[in-house]
């Protein structure tokens, strides 16, 4: 059949298209493949015909859990039949663009293949469909203009600002006011800082530029947008193998910000936005949820960092409470810490933790956003010692510390959120030594040491994976292809890959480390991502992350 044809003609050809392939795609499917599918078919368009890339996800009636796969090269997908128990199952697709033409279900019974082939339609509100990322791309203006934009996705959608019809006065207010948030805040639940406490916004940018930037690309001077919205192109290839589940989570309010696994396989989460550590069975779903004590009424509520010691034990940073907790898996109890009072300030944040070396020396690295003081803590006397802030030698200015990891002798690394460097503190003689990143400016985030000893991290606003090797004192960079990743956090496994995720784009990225090629995985729904964990027990390693805006916990899985 002439496929040109068929996509400028009428829905009767698209069917006719459908079926022709779908006979095709049935004649060349091994028998033993067939016997092994639950639910196959097509996706397809009259625009396009047969559509690659599009993700399909099913999703029981009745269940918290979502299974997805992506359409291969002739429009196919197949869901295994391990993946999907007997039931009538809702199905969506995600296509840049396009949305299934009316409703789709499909009934999957033992020891049979389901059919369901899917028709698409062009979206005529493309605007409520663009990532953050897509947003970036369209929007008018320079890359150092966009990059402010990098600090306001953390608690919304950039969507928000391009359809607001804010004035560059009324942005001169926002900025202000966004600056006395809580970062867990969301629209869903904004946290307002407590006492004197502010946060910097503008990250040193000029703010009346900015707004009157921002005036110019929103709906401020008129009814819609004076330049053309931009999606960026299905992924093909080896990106559609893949299979995706979702766990929603019991409450929207839920921020899982780090997903982490225990020895046991059970899946454990940071709360951003309560004071709750999460535990969920990935068999099931099903959530357990313990409170956390609140040791500084009145002040900001939520969680960051999420890591587990030797023995097991969960330990979080509980950011705005100016402490830090330990979960005794035993009792079910929470040891917390909390910064002595003559530190202590309204702005005082213990976010971040290290713990990995801890076995070492019995001492715990733990980092202070305000003014960026290094702590250690004591775990034989239980005292804290104040390190100090520490300064680049070079430009004399503070490290503006987000993450801090450490490696099997403790030794720290502080990953430079303000500029682009990458600083390694002797745990023995405390001093610092700062390497910066080959990309200036690039805002290290946060990352892992791996089991070589190599520090590896994601640098935000360059756009890359680093790998800092103490041996050679040599920093590595990879750039993730997708414009405006951003990535948040980067970790490597065993089986020689790195992963990565992001907050605009929807997209988890896979690093072969040998090739330096990337695969890229496109994520069902909308996924404002953080930390990335990964299970390196077999290879390829499952990537499990959470939706901090969508209450959910996200588990990828390539096929090859």
């Amino acid at each position: 059949m002439d496929t040109v044809i068929c996509r400028s003609v009428t829905a009767a050809c698209f069917a006719l298209f459908m079926a022709a392939a779908h006979a095709q795609s049935e004649a060349s499917r091994p028998a033993q493949a067939q016997a092994a599918v639950a639910l196959a078919g097509q996706v397809g368009s009259a625009e396009e015909g047969a559509m690659e890339g599009v993700v399909v996800s099913a999703r029981k009636d009745g269940s918290t859990i979502s299974i997805s796969v992506v359409t291969d090269a002739q429009g196919r997908f197949a869901f295994p039949a391990a993946r999907l128990e007997p039931g009538r199952y809702t199905l969506r697709a995600r296509a840049a663009g396009f949305e299934i033409d009316g409703t789709k279900a499909a009934d999957v019974a033992a020891g049979s293949e389901a059919k369901a082939d899917i028709k698409l339609r062009k979206v005529k509100n493309l605007s409520a469909h663009l990532t953050n990322a897509e947003w970036m791309m369209s929007m008018p203006g320079t890359d150092e203009q966009k990059r402010f934009l990098l600090n306001c996705n953390g608690c919304h959608t950039l969507e928000r600002i391009m359809k607001s019809a804010y004035d560059a006065d009324g942005f001169m207010q926002i900025f202000q006011r966004m600056a006395g948030y809580y970062p867990g805040s969301t629209p869903l639940k904004p946290q307002r800082l407590a006492g004197k406490a502010t946060r910097d916004v503008e990250r040193g940018g000029s703010g009346r530029k900015t707004a009157e930037w921002l005036a110019s690309v929103n709906l401020s001077q008129q009814q819609t947008w004076a330049y053309p919205l931009k999606t960026q192109p299905r992924l093909t290839g080896r990106s559609t193998r893949v299979i995706i589940t979702e766990y929603d989570l019991p409450n929207p309010l839920i921020q899982p910000h780090d997903v982490v696994l225990d020895r046991e396989g059970k899946v454990w989460y940071s709360d951003f936005g309560q004071m709750f550590l999460g535990k969920m069975d990935p068999k099931t779903g099903k959530v357990t949820q313990y409170p956390i004590p609140v040791v500084k009424p009145g002040w900001s509520e939520g969680t960051l960092d999420l890591e587990f010691d030797r023995d097991d034990n969960p330990w979080v940073g509980v950011m705005y409470q100016s402490a830090i907790a330990k979960f005794d898996r035993k009792t079910e109890k929470f040891r917390m810490w909390t910064t002595p009072k003559e530190w202590d300030t309204d702005a005082g944040q213990l976010g971040h933790i290290a713990i990995e070396g801890t076995h070492s020396d019995n001492k715990v690295w733990i980092k202070n956003s305000d003014g960026g003081h290094i702590y250690r803590l004591d775990l034989v006397s239980d005292k804290i010692e104040n390190l100090g802030a520490f300064k680049d030698p070079r430009s004399g200015k503070r490290i503006g510390t987000y993450g801090i990891h450490s490696d099997a002798q403790n030794n720290a690394y502080l990953l430079d959120f303000a500029a682009g460097n990458i600083v390694r503190i002797d745990a023995k003689t405390g001093t610092a030594t700062v390497y910066p990143t080959p990309t200036p400016d690039s805002r290290p985030r946060r990352g892992r040491v791996d089991h070589q000893g190599r520090l590896w991290f994601a640098e935000y606003q360059g756009n890359a994976i680093g790998m800092f090797d103490p041996r050679t004192e040599h920093i590595t960079e990879w750039k993730v292809p997708t414009p405006w990743s951003a990535p948040y956090d980067a970790v490597a496994g065993r089986n020689g890959e790195a992963w990565t995720g992001s907050m605009l784009t929807d997209r988890v990225s896979r690093l072969d480390i040998g090739s330096g090629q990337y695969t890229e995985y496109m994520l069902p729904r909308p996924t404002n991502i953080r930390r990335v964990y990964l299970d390196d027990s077999k290879s390829p390693g499952t990537l499990w992350v959470g939706s901090n805006h969508g209450a959910s916990i996200v588990k990828v899985e390539p096929l090859d």
